[in-house]
């Protein structure tokens, strides 16, 4: 950890066990955002791309013959079957289905709802199959269904949901970016968003050499001639992820220091309680890592402004 003046200034703290101790008492025990539930740009805009359809079948609710019904709007209109993977609430468009295992003798047939805009009877029949053994053409016939957009829409709703993961650590870089944006504006320092080498040396002309060809630094910093590179994160349970993080992030800042490039680690959440050895080994090893907490109170800011 490098032993700055600021956080004597600041936090009161004169040792780095004290920092730590500040570091590891002041993490956040949410960052939830409003955005965090539901995605609704995305989940309108997957219904409204299938709205068409999605009205033609409301014509199946109801029907008693609903197996002639389907088939033969199915053939009037083939677009209908790529809706048959969201009615399930499946992602994927072909399937691989056990449909028999008498004797032990292991029997699959193939559907695909990747299809083209005209169908065979044939095509036309194992559609239909699908349809009446996954019990979809009984829930058109029951009633139950009322409407058929209205249905899809909880559909994209709750595959939506599996999304959240993602949106938390979305939510840790938005919430960076918003007091990163106001430092670098203030004090002309040029920020990039997603940065990579490629981008990094197209333009500010700084060679970033990289541990992986896939790494993308969720922002980087060009103070005159010097790269600052920053990592977000935020973890709200513990895990055995937390300690190979954590070991990753040392690793990566021996790596980038090397360079002559400066690297900052900005994580929060409750997770780290169960992590804190681990955490701490890095805490002193890396020069800089600190909490929200730590860039509210300015901490950030004089890394940023003040060479080291």
């Amino acid at each position: 950890m490098k032993s700055l003046p600021v956080y004597r200034n600041l936090l009161n703290c004169s040792t780095a066990s004290q920092v730590f101790n500040y570091f590891s008492t002041s993490l956040n025990d949410s960052i939830t955002y409003w955005d965090y539930f539901v995605n609704w740009e995305k989940v309108l805009g997957n219904v409204q791309d299938f709205e068409i359809d999605l009205n033609t079948l409301n014509y199946l609710v109801g029907k008693e013959n609903i197996e002639e019904e389907f088939k033969s709007l199915l053939s009037r209109q083939p677009s209908i079957a790529r809706l048959i993977p969201i009615l399930l609430a499946c992602f994927e468009t072909d399937f691989k289905i056990l449909t028999d295992f008498a004797g032990g003798n292991l029997q699959y047939e193939n559907f695909s709802f990747d299809l083209s805009s005209s169908l065979t009877k044939q095509d036309v029949d194992k559609v239909c199959r699908f349809m009446s053994k996954t019990k979809l053409l009984d829930l058109f016939r029951s009633r139950r269904l009322k409407s058929v957009p209205d249905y899809v829409l909880g559909v994209e709703v709750g595959l939506n949901s599996n999304g959240r993961k993602n949106r938390g650590g979305t939510s840790m870089e938005n919430i960076v970016e918003s007091l990163l944006t106001p430092i670098c504006n203030t004090h002309n320092l040029s920020l990039m968003k997603q940065a990579t080498s490629e981008k990094v040396r197209e333009q500010w002309g700084i060679d970033l050499q990289v541990d992986k060809s896939s790494r993308r630094f969720d922002f980087a910093v060009k103070r005159k001639n010097t790269l600052i590179l920053i990592e977000t994160n935020y973890y709200s349970g513990g895990g055995s992820k937390l300690k190979a993080t954590a070991g990753e992030y040392k690793s990566l800042h021996d790596f980038l220091v090397a360079q002559g490039h400066l690297f900052i680690w900005i994580t929060d959440g409750l997770g780290w309680q169960s992590t804190l050895r681990p955490l701490e080994e890095t805490f002193n090893h890396i020069d800089y890592t600190l909490n929200l907490k730590m860039v509210l109170v300015g901490i950030l800011e004089h890394i940023l402004t003040h060479p080291s």
